[in-house]
């Protein structure tokens, strides 16, 4: 079948196609596994794409393999690609395959510097490979690359290639440096500002709620251009954001107080558990070697009846094993049924004090923006006013010198601003009390469910291994009853 016969449509890499390419990759045994169990395609590591049947020759462009995460290995040989992309996510790509395709341009190959751990490269058979210097190209752009080709990269190719090209690669270089560092960047702020989240507090540091007040406020942009309003705002804007500033920080504290909280309380679970557990384990042991010859000697007992004395003895002694164990578990129910209501008390405390700081904060927010409100509606009147006798001198635009027109207009105006303020202030500080409110019953309740499943869990233990010795001498084989 000719590369260049266009008579079948293209294809798509989806799904279908993917798992379908693994299964035939896998011995019969385990395709029929996976078949039932479904393939996870973050754990392919190898995967051919290449000319099989009709399905597999007639891809157009690289996709749909964004969950392949683990793929070392990728063959895509012998369709009609003619640029390579879409392929960020496979960063352990090692050998890479795309022969006997359409890539025409050179710069393609750029593409792949982003594969740190590339060594094995194949394009034979796309026209590319037809420019005079597509080897040193390919391997001064590649650096690290061992094979091109099938064939070994000699040291003598690679100098010559960064010889030639040092003057992009040089270029090449520094753009990456560059992107690797607003990518570095960018996500350090990412990973700041989802520990602010944990801490309730994103968005507080810095002005980000006082701007958030005035973004969609068209009111106050237009008072804004009366006189003596910018100084007013900008005293506002100061102390709101220190009340802000100071909310965080509070807030940061906090979060470490409560991760120190549950810290400290699943430390000290796992010290009692651990004592529980050893206690349990010792009993066990002693059990055991003291009972290690019981079935032996029932089962060559000398006589039946001394045997079932010995069975009914062993029995009993299983018995109090099953109690003792069960008596033990039950200690350690009670004991951590204290401890978590300590907790549970603990956390109340700090979920309380927390609430209340938060809610003294967030109300001086809103005595600024009262105070605020009313010295604006002072200055909004004078002006007023003054345009009433013509006294004020300021140019003003159109529509701010028709709402000095008249009083209940520009009354309404300010007790507009107003209201959208304190709105966002009510409910920023809504986010912050739902958020721990949230945390406290979290904390509360997986403490307690650990609780509940390591209770059912061991009780189950108890009974499997009771079950176990009670089988072991059920079955054990006894002298015949003689006449």
């Amino acid at each position: 079948m000719s590369q260049s016969d266009n008579s079948f449509e293209p294809n798509v890499i989806d799904d279908e196609m993917l798992q379908k390419a693994v299964e035939e990759q896998w011995p019969e045994d385990i395709r029929k596994l996976a078949k039932a169990e479904g393939i996870n395609f973050k754990d392919v590591m190898e995967l051919q794409l290449s000319f099989r049947n009709l399905s597999f020759n007639n891809i157009e462009v690289i996709e749909g393999l964004d969950t392949l995460v683990k793929l070392q290995d990728l063959s895509l040989y012998n369709n009609r690609i003619s640029k390579i992309e879409h392929m960020d996510t496979l960063q352990e790509l090692q050998i890479f395959s795309i022969g006997k395709n359409n890539l025409t341009a050179l710069e393609n190959v750029v593409y792949l510097r982003r594969f740190k751990n590339l060594h094995t490269l194949n394009l034979t058979g796309n026209p590319l490979c037809d420019e005079e210097q597509y080897m040193l190209f390919v391997v001064a752009h590649l650096p690290d690359l061992v094979y091109l080709d099938f064939k070994l990269v000699s040291d003598t190719t690679r100098e010559v290639a960064i010889s030639n090209y040092h003057y992009l690669t040089d270029l090449l270089e520094h753009e990456e440096a560059q992107a690797l560092a607003q990518l570095e960047e960018k996500q350090a702020q990412q990973k700041e500002l989802e520990y602010h989240k944990t801490a309730f507090v994103e968005y507080l540091n810095g002005s980000f709620l006082f701007d958030s007040l005035y973004a969609e406020d068209t009111e106050a942009a237009k008072l804004a251009y009366l006189p003596g309003v910018d100084d007013l705002l900008q005293a506002y804007r100061k102390d709101f954001v220190s009340v802000c500033e100071n909310l965080f920080n509070y807030c940061l504290k906090e979060h470490e107080k409560r991760e120190a909280e549950v810290s400290d309380f699943y430390e000290g679970l796992h010290e009692v558990l651990t004592a529980n557990q050893e206690e349990g384990r010792r009993i066990i042991l002693d059990f055991e070697n003291q009972n290690k010859t019981r079935l032996d000697e029932i089962h060559h007992a000398s006589s039946h009846d001394t045997a079932e004395s010995m069975r009914a003895e062993y029995n009993e002694d299983i018995l109090q094993l099953s109690e003792t164990l069960m008596t033990l578990e039950m200690q350690m129910v009670d004991q951590l049924e204290e401890l978590i209501k300590e907790f549970e008390r603990n956390i109340a405390v700090i979920a309380s004090t927390f609430t209340e700081n938060v809610k003294g904060m967030m109300t001086q927010c809103r005595d600024l923006e009262n105070r605020h409100h009313e010295k604006l509606l002072e200055i909004s009147i004078s002006a007023l006013e003054k345009s009433l006798k013509d006294e004020l001198n300021e140019e003003l635009p159109d529509d701010v010198r028709e709402f000095l027109g008249d009083k209940n207009t520009i009354v309404n105006m300010v007790n507009k601003s107003h209201k959208i303020h304190l709105l966002k202030i009510s409910m920023r500080e809504c986010d912050i009390l739902l958020n721990m409110y949230r945390w406290e019953a979290s904390v509360k309740e997986k403490a307690l469910q650990n609780e509940i499943d390591r209770n059912r869990n061991r009780v189950k233990e108890i009974f499997q291994y009771i079950d176990d010795l009670q089988e072991q001498l059920d079955n054990t084989q006894i002298p015949e009853l003689t006449e």
